[in-house]
């Protein structure tokens, strides 16, 4: 059985994010907490909590064993853009986007 776990319009661009998620697939959930610990990217701070509430829901709402989950899947999907205008020179203004994202965290009982 599958659970899941997300973190909605988390406010850093989802290209940095998806560098982090990469690494997750096919691990257990107490080796990816291990590697996102020692992981020197701030993202990794904002993965963690999302797999760590993965594994609660898991535990506390489906009652699977947190030591025998396995992440399945881990992605980051666009989010709403903030539209921001920055001073330039001779009276002019450029734009920016502030991007954000929606990590989603997919986990499983391992088959033994």
């Amino acid at each position: 059985m599958e659970v899941i776990a997300s973190a909605k319009h988390v406010g850093m661009s989802p290209r940095k994010v998806r560098l982090v998620l990469e690494h997750l697939p096919g691990k257990r959930v107490e080796d990816a907490l291990t590697l996102l610990k020692y992981m020197p990217v701030p993202s990794a701070r904002l993965v963690a909590k999302v797999v760590k509430s993965a594994a609660a829901n898991a535990e506390n709402n489906y009652q699977m064993a947190p030591d025998e989950l396995r992440i399945k899947a881990a992605y980051a999907g666009d989010a709403r853009r903030l539209k921001r205008f920055k001073a330039r020179a001779r009276g002019r203004a450029s734009r920016l986007q502030r991007r954000g994202c929606h990590i989603t965290v997919v986990v499983e009982e391992e088959e033994a």
